[in-house]
């Protein structure tokens, strides 16, 4: 550690004489002129860029918090030791200040015009002061969320929501099984479980707006297995901490939705687990197969389903509190988590809320800014069952500036498949197939297609539909708005083996082209996904 301070401190001296003689007046003359003056002006910038960064930002991290690393966030005796995160908050916060106004500084470098050892070196600056910015942000979240999360200012009671994605939600799946994890001075303890079909309600807790209930109804308001029917986990949230008060009369700080893929990644870092009740070793390898297909053969009884989920859970959260793991391997499996959108945060707390706000943890509406147009794509079940274990995804999305007013045209496509026994019907159990229940033949898979174009559409430009396999009924397709996006919906059901795709077309407000982001519906097998991004208006034509 000693050597990573000697070195940061000799990388301020070496940038701090570079940033001196690059912006004294003499060099600043020579800037106007010819040939010369782009060359000279873009390494003062970068000088200026490498001098802020190393004094302001580089300096002060290896210096006072050089100590925080992954093992800062593994239990020791059931807590986390909060003083070190709480302590580097107004140097990271600083840093972060820092790194993100030198990000600016460094896209605007003009290197038109300069000689290509300068472009290069130009470009290097740029991507390396961008990638530590970008991470320099998830550690100021992590240093000003998780103290007090974990109980630094107060104690606190969070909503664990146990998601599953064999059928499918808009934000991941249905909510089997519920725990209120309750915190204290970094320590964290599981206080209290409930089954998903512990809550059902007449009315809606909460109001749904209405352009959510135009779309989705009123289920994700009265079931607690369908809060996350809507796809703002904001939303899910306040309604399953809604029903959590009504049903045991605590008010929680926020809820946490996680699934069993989400937990496979956590058994990396705890190794093998043996629940207690069933006897069975869940791994990283298996504990999808068994969380999500197997269960469902040898336990016939929802209830008692439920309850080797919860059990599942609980067994890896102990093993996680304890602090027996590798905390290395726990801090990646929650980024990949995260990533996925498998593991969301909702915090009651506003403060809070707005430190998660525009991360993949907020379970938000796709996210457009100024260098990338989101767009999105939800599943959710229609079979009333468990046959989603069978359904792969594909997402393609193109973009292209064809239109004569310069905005783009973005083409999505959605493929289905089930990969479903061909006798599916006969040899799955009723409560994977549904028999039928909701209309819809045992073995055959079901979803509701919710596609979301960019933010920002005009009202004006319709939805076009550009492709509609031939197997499906185009007049049960329909549309609406959700907070000033446009929303195509697709009912596609799906016999064993079958394939069917949708697309359509959106038409972004603004005429700036930008690279595609598409949020995605996380289900049990990854979403085989493209894009591609086209200016001008050669290769207009989609297909």
């Amino acid at each position: 550690m000693e050597k990573a301070k000697t070195t940061s401190a000799e990388l301020v001296d070496h940038a701090r004489q570079a940033a001196d003689l690059t912006g004294d007046p003499i060099w600043r003359l020579g800037e106007f002129v010819p040939f010369a003056g782009p060359n000279l002006a873009a390494v003062r910038q970068a000088a200026s860029i490498t001098d802020s960064v190393a004094s302001d930002a580089i300096y002060p991290l290896v210096s006072n918090v050089s100590d925080i690393g992954v093992d800062s966030f593994q239990p020791v005796n059931g807590a986390i030791d909060l003083a070190p995160l709480v302590a580097a908050q107004p140097t990271v916060a600083t840093a972060r200040t820092v790194l993100s106004g030198a990000a600016a500084d460094a896209r605007g470098i003009e290197t038109n015009g300069t000689i290509d050892l300068i472009s290069e070196a130009v470009g290097k600056l740029r991507d390396s002061v961008i990638e530590a910015d970008r991470l320099i942000q998830g550690v100021d979240r992590a240093v000003t969320l998780i103290p007090r999360m974990l109980g630094a200012d107060g104690d606190r009671n969070y909503l664990l929501l146990l998601q599953n994605p064999a059928e499918l939600r808009s934000g991941g799946g249905i909510t089997s099984a519920l725990a209120q994890i309750s915190t204290t001075g970094g320590s964290v303890s599981l206080t209290q479980q409930a089954s998903g079909s512990d809550f059902r309600y007449a009315a809606p807790v909460l109001p749904l707006p209405p352009e959510s209930l135009a779309l989705y109804g009123d289920r994700a308001a009265r079931f607690v297995q369908n809060t996350t029917l809507v796809p703002q986990f904001e939303l899910s949230g306040q309604i399953a901490a809604t029903m959590w008060a009504d049903r045991f009369g605590v008010q929680t700080d926020g809820a946490i939705a996680f699934d069993p893929v989400a937990l496979s990644y956590l058994l990396e870092a705890t190794g093998p687990i043996t629940l207690p009740t069933t006897g069975v070793e869940l791994t990283s390898e298996n504990a999808v197969q068994f969380l999500l297909s197997d269960v469902y053969a040898q336990f016939e009884e929802p209830s008692v389903q439920d309850a080797v989920f919860a059990e599942a859970a609980k067994a890896v959260f102990d093993r996680v509190s304890s602090g027996d793991l590798d905390a290395g391997k726990l801090v990646s499996a929650l980024a990949q988590a995260g990533d996925e959108g498998r593991f969301k945060i909702w915090s009651s707390h506003p403060e809070d809320q707005a430190v998660l706000a525009d991360t993949t943890l907020a379970g938000g509406l796709p996210i457009s800014g100024p260098n990338s147009t989101g767009v999105g794509v939800y599943l959710n079940d229609g079979t009333g069952a468990k046959m989603d274990f069978y359904l792969d995804s594909a997402v393609a999305v193109e973009a292209s500036a064809c239109r004569a007013d310069g905005r783009q045209t973005i083409r999505i496509e959605v493929t289905l498949t089930s990969t479903a026994p061909p006798d599916a019907g006969t040899v799955l159990p009723a409560y994977v197939t549904g028999d039928g229940s909701f209309g819809v033949m045992p073995g055959n898979v079901k979803t509701i297609i919710y596609i979301y174009g960019p933010v920002g559409e005009d009202p004006d430009e319709p939805v076009l539909i550009t492709d509609l396999d031939p197997g499906l009924d185009g007049a049960e397709t329909f549309s609406g708005r959700d907070q000033n996006r446009l929303v195509a919906g697709f009912p596609v059901e799906l016999a064993p083996g079958e394939t069917r795709s949708v697309a359509v077309e959106f038409v972004a407000q603004t005429a700036a082209s930008s690279k595609i982001s598409t949020e995605i519906t996380p289900g049990v097998h990854p979403t085989v996904y493209s894009t591609e991004t086209r200016g001008g208006f050669a290769g207009c034509e989609f297909g």
